[in-house]
């Protein structure tokens, strides 16, 4: 008969293994490994956002993605302001919100082998964006490091329900690549 303190390293072993070999592979992957960032990731929305992450980039010599940014001729400007050279940076406008700001660009940098980005977004989005990122990003072996740009007098806090909903919408979408998105506008609930 096991004792108690057997029973726990079985339990422990038995988690050990089911993180790093099981479907928590991925996770386990992005926060074990310590890889060095390889490129910059902003979330649209802000100008401000656009700015330090280009000037972040230029700094790190890191590419640079910027996910429903600013008009392009607008965030061209911002990049060649910080000497990024043309081939350094790539505006994406796919994304519609901060699940898509994933969604939309996850596989390809799994594809580019990325497993470390730096997230730059603005101090009131970072913890939702955070949670999100960490669901789908995560679920591709990609970590993330948060750069948190001030937003001064305009921050809004975003409300739990909000926060809630879009991590919902993410293990969603990592469980079935489904986004709930179509079902709750479909519904009327968004």
């Amino acid at each position: 008969m096991i004792n108690q303190r057997g029973r726990f390293v079985v339990l422990a072993g038995v988690s050990i293994w089911f993180m790093a070999l099981g479907p928590f592979r991925p996770y386990f992957k992005a926060f074990l490994y310590d890889q060095p960032p390889e490129l910059v990731l902003v979330l649209g929305g802000d100008i401000d956002r656009e700015h330090v992450g280009a000037q972040l980039a230029s700094e790190l010599s890191l590419p640079l993605v910027v996910s429903g940014g600013s008009n392009p001729e607008h965030a061209q400007w911002l990049v060649q302001e910080a000497g990024l050279p043309e081939n350094q940076f790539k505006l994406d406008y796919r994304a519609q919100d901060t699940l898509e700001n994933f969604t939309s660009l996850v596989d390809e940098f799994y594809e580019q082998g990325i497993q470390h980005a730096l997230l730059v977004t603005s101090e009131d989005h970072l913890p939702r964006s955070m949670e999100v990122g960490f669901l789908v990003a995560g679920s591709r072996g990609i970590r993330l490091t948060p750069i948190a740009v001030s937003c001064a007098a305009y921050c809004n806090q975003e409300s739990r329900l909000k926060r809630s909903f879009d991590w919902f919408r993410a293990l969603t979408w990592v469980m079935t690549g489904l986004d709930l998105k179509v079902w709750a506008s479909f519904f009327g609930l968004i």
